[in-house]
């Protein structure tokens, strides 16, 4: 962490921190989110579970936040603390800090935050905080950068470790993200007078590989599998073109580097995802959106005909990782290919095609209608590659400034494909439905 602080004090030191001479901003709000499901089908039975004939769901839970800020000329600080629980669940283990971090700002455009936040960078399809999964992510970083005439530069740095390790070393394993390191660097440049803004975007994850074992009650390398940190690289780049009436996305990543693997052994990884959107909307009371996912997938994807899965090996993972992305906002909102891995751990990638409808009949009342087209990336022997059709149904209603209920269901048709790929008969009929309450209020506010 010495070279974090160092580059944090060298950014502060580069002049200008505007002065403390100004009105002090004070706020408490609330935000409190009641949620229901409902589903039948779509996801695959664990190894315990497999005799359980039961193949819907129900149930409920509740998220309150409580969000503290403080602002002046320079500074500003904000904590969010979070309870995630389901109803009638037995204890509380779920309360946490969210978010908590201070930003330090100069007048010639320099900042400096560090803490826990949650980020989101262009359309979140990499890194964003995926927030309709309700524990949402956040991120323990240290962020400087430049932000002005139409620039925006960002350098985010992260170290993560499970405790203070006096004498174990720096072995990360099971802690609250995948990484044990990280660097990103991003860069967004807002065309002068022309509507299109362009990103770039690098990313540097170390990811812990390798494995302790116990030895005599001590904890000693493996010998066959000894513990290091492996590294994967995610690098591309995100465009977004908005004339009056029309609005076109595109974006292009490629994951290259290591992966490590369920077993802690890492293996190389090539992989890459392109996408393209189109938004038209003619009056603000409708519009049109259709567009077009690709994520790459393994090759030679071990499928099942009645019997045991085949044991392939594989030199490479070719199959894209989103990563830190807000999934339900891209490949259906029931996160059903990248929020459950496949049963062999191996993914065939991803091909979603999309076309939606959505419109506002009043000023409160908002609805959209989407269909999926859904298919493989990767060939499969004897199979098809079409997964299914999906249809997603979406209606909120704002009964004033900080209360939105929203509504959703989806139905998924899915084929033998997606069968043989999710071992479990019921993938070819899902069906989801659920509702969120959201109520916001500001409970205090002073300025001095």
């Amino acid at each position: 962490m010495r070279k974090y602080g160092v580059l944090l004090l060298l950014v502060v030191s580069m002049g200008g921190w505007a002065q403390t001479d100004s009105i002090n901003k004070f706020s408490v709000d609330l935000d409190f989110v009641a949620h229901g499901e409902t589903c039948g089908g779509g996801l695959p039975r664990s190894d315990d579970n497999t005799d359980q004939t039961e193949d819907y769901s129900h149930f409920l839970y509740g998220r309150t936040r409580l969000i503290v800020d403080y602002e002046r000329p320079g500074l500003q600080a904000h904590a969010v603390i979070q309870n995630k629980a389901v109803w009638g669940m037995r204890g509380n283990q779920s309360l946490n800090l969210y978010e908590g971090w201070v930003k330090m700002t100069a007048r010639n455009g320099l900042f400096a935050q560090l803490g826990r936040v949650a980020l989101a960078y262009d359309d979140e399809r990499i890194i964003g905080p995926n927030d309709f999964a309700t524990a949402a992510l956040s991120h323990d970083i240290v962020r400087v950068g430049y932000e002005g005439h139409g620039h925006q530069v960002h350098a985010i740095l992260a170290y993560n470790q499970n405790g203070e390790n006096v004498y174990d070393g720096t072995y990360y394993d099971d802690g609250a993200q995948l990484y044990k390191s990280m660097q990103t660097v991003w860069y967004h440049y807002d065309v002068p007078k022309f509507p299109l803004g362009v990103s770039l975007l690098f990313m540097n994850l170390g990811l812990q590989a390798g494995e302790y074992k116990q030895v005599n009650g001590k904890k000693v390398e493996d010998d066959y599998n000894p513990p290091c940190t492996k590294y994967q690289q995610m690098w591309g780049g995100y465009f977004n073109f908005h004339p009056k009436y029309l609005t076109l996305e595109g974006s292009y990543y490629r994951q290259t580097g290591k992966v490590v693997n369920e077993i802690k052994q890492a293996m190389p990884i090539k992989a890459w995802m392109a996408s393209v959107k189109a938004t038209v909307k003619p009056a603000d009371c409708y519009g049109f959106e259709l567009g077009y996912d690709y994520l790459s997938g393994d090759d030679y994807v071990p499928v099942a005909y009645g019997g045991p899965l085949v044991m392939v090996r594989h030199p490479e993972i070719g199959g894209f990782t989103p990563l830190y992305g807000s999934r339900t906002k891209f490949y259906g909102i029931m996160d059903y290919f990248y929020q459950s891995a496949y049963t062999n751990g191996f993914t065939p990638g991803l091909q979603n095609a999309f076309v939606g409808v959505f419109g506002k009949p009043t000023g409160k009342l908002n609805c959209s209608a989407t269909y999926h087209y859904l298919a493989v990336a990767t060939e499969l022997s004897k199979l098809n590659r079409t997964l299914g059709h999906s249809i997603e149904l979406q209606v909120s209603y704002q009964f004033s400034k900080d209360i939105t209920l929203m509504v959703g269901y989806t139905q998924m048709h899915g084929t033998e494909t997606m069968d043989r790929l999710k071992q479990d008969g019921s993938s070819k009929r899902a069906r989801w439905g659920w509702f969120s309450l959201a109520v916001s209020p500001s409970i205090f506010t002073t300025k001095w």
